[in-house]
């Protein structure tokens, strides 16, 4: 949830529900919308009428569906975010040369938002996208952007979205967070341990612009091939260095 309006628009609310819903859904009839957001059906198709003559919603046999005009925005988007257009070559660079997973995240509402994905020759798949977003406190782009970030703005995030427990190697205590931050800033680069999806280890290095951090860059792999003797790892000089690529682009865009 992102800061509450003074003065909302309920219409505006309400359509924005609908959305939500379809996308949750996958998609709904009329009917099933109005029971979904207790909403009378008319309500419900006048919602739903108007976001498709506008082009956000299309019909498939009587089913209301979000269209691909969500897609073109997303991707207009990203494209006008500095970060990607400087930091996506290296991102497909880094899976090529680790032949891991590589991601390219950035901040936004407190959560961590995938910008680029690009899969090694022996990559494994996971469940993420472009455009999804995940909590910060278990993933090692989250925990290389937090600890760049200022103090009241790492207790703002943990205050929003708390901290969940993914696995059993989750950290869910706000003084151990700080602690696994503290030692983040000092090694230079973040771990993920197991700590959001069992069998996997994730490193990530902060990726910063006039003393700012604007994103992260991180490889992820099973746990077979990610030694956790972290200072003598054979991806972190990779990682590290790829960051710095970027760091120096970004001066020139």
């Amino acid at each position: 949830m992102g800061k509450r309006a003074k003065h909302p628009v309920r219409t505006t609310a309400k359509s924005l529900e609908v959305i939500e819903a379809l996308n949750r859904l996958g998609g709904a009839r009329v009917t099933e919308l109005a029971n979904e957001l207790d909403m009378g059906k008319s309500a419900a198709h006048n919602h739903l009428s108007t976001l498709e003559e506008h082009g956000y919603v299309v019909q498939e046999s009587k089913t209301y569906v979000l269209s691909l005009k969500f897609l073109d925005i997303g991707g207009q988007i990203r494209n006008r975010t500095p970060i990607y257009k400087v930091a996506e070559p290296k991102v497909r660079e880094l899976a090529d040369t680790s032949g891991e997973l590589v991601h390219l995240a950035v901040e936004e509402g407190g959560k961590g938002v995938y910008l680029a994905r690009s899969k090694g020759d022996q990559a494994v798949d996971l469940d993420t996208y472009i455009g999804c977003n995940h909590h910060m406190h278990n993933s090692a782009f989250g925990k290389a952007i937090l600890a760049q970030l200022p103090s009241e703005r790492v207790d703002e995030i943990i205050d929003q979205h708390g901290l969940p427990l993914a696995t059993q190697q989750t950290i869910t205590t706000k003084d151990e967070l700080l602690d696994e931050l503290d030692r983040t800033r000092k090694r230079g680069f973040a771990v993920d341990d197991e700590e959001r999806i069992a069998g996997l280890r994730c490193i990530a290095a902060p990726i910063r612009f006039n003393s700012d951090v604007i994103g992260a860059i991180s490889i992820s792999a099973p746990t077979a091939r990610i030694d956790d003797n972290w200072e003598t790892n054979e991806f972190v000089d990779q990682l590290c260095n790829t960051a710095n690529v970027i760091e120096l682009n970004k001066y020139h865009v």
